[in-house]
């Protein structure tokens, strides 16, 4: 009986998984096995296949966007974690004085809508009369196009991300810093450990999980960035900012090949089934 009950009180929650997980999921991977434009009717789908899969992996543009991805998610979480571990073990310290409001400043910035962040980083960045230009003219540096360049616009996307979601990652690491007992740190103090002794032989081994949760949530979300890229670049200039997802949004909607984009999608899913699983192993305990 008390089985019976259980099964009852989970019937809703699994019940709106699976209306709104489960079968979009499955909904998109068929799709991508028939040509569809989005503008007709699903009945007049024609199944092709892998077809979808073959033309998408060997397109250059999606080639360039995964590319993209790859290097804004890879450099997003090689400057956020160790950035995130720095200020989470500043404001844990008792001595901080104003700790809390620090921390709610840091993570208010992720609190904005990235829509507004990144309307207001569109006008810092402006090559024209935008704040970071007028800061270089006055330190007599040469203005940079920014937005505007093949070999800047990535960068500044990644220094937008930097700034939004340190915060969020701040408090995260905070989190598995109070999950660790005082009496460790007693110890190594004892023992004549000093503040970078502690940190490397207590903090970051006990942090580990903690830290592979922060990679892994940082992961999914930087390969799973539109926003920044849609109100600021659109994919540019010249496909340097092309990701992923906004690449399946403009083959989908713009484009309307909802097979391909579809395809996509799936592609974009077994990246993160094969990272996810691949982070969680390596920082499983023996």
């Amino acid at each position: 009986m008390q089985l019976l009950w259980s099964g009852v009180f989970l019937v809703p929650g699994v019940g709106l998984i699976a209306v709104f997980v489960v079968v979009p999921i499955l909904l998109t991977a068929w799709i991508s096995l028939h040509q569809w434009s989005m503008y007709t009717p699903l009945t007049q789908m024609q199944f092709v296949g892998l077809a979808n899969y073959q033309e998408v992996l060997s397109d250059p543009t999606f080639q360039q966007a995964l590319l993209n991805t790859f290097i804004y998610s890879g450099v997003s979480i090689v400057l956020t974690v160790p950035l995130a571990v720095f200020f989470g073990i500043f404001l844990y310290r008792p001595a901080i004085r104003g700790r809390t409001a620090l921390r709610m400043v840091l993570f208010s910035t992720y609190m904005v809508p990235t829509v507004a962040v990144a309307i207001v980083w569109g006008y810092l960045y402006s090559p024209l009369y935008g704040p970071f230009n007028e800061i270089l003219s006055f330190l007599g540096l040469p203005s940079q196009p920014w937005l505007g360049s093949t070999s800047e616009a990535m960068v500044s996307l990644i220094i937008l991300n930097l700034w939004q979601t340190l915060g969020y990652y701040t408090v995260l690491v905070l989190a598995g810093l109070t999950q660790i007992p005082q009496d460790y740190y007693d110890a190594s103090a004892i023992d004549g450990a000093g503040l970078l002794g502690q940190t490397r032989y207590v903090t970051l081994p006990l942090l580990r999980r903690t830290l592979t949760f922060v990679v892994i949530i940082a992961g999914i979300n930087t390969l799973q960035v539109f926003d920044p890229v849609y109100v600021l670049t659109q994919g540019g200039p010249v496909n340097s900012t092309n990701v992923l997802t906004y690449d399946i949004y403009q083959t989908a909607f713009q484009f309307g090949r909802a097979g391909a984009a579809s395809a996509m999608a799936v592609l974009l899913l077994i990246v993160l089934a094969i990272v996810v699983p691949a982070l969680l192993h390596v920082a499983r305990e023996d």
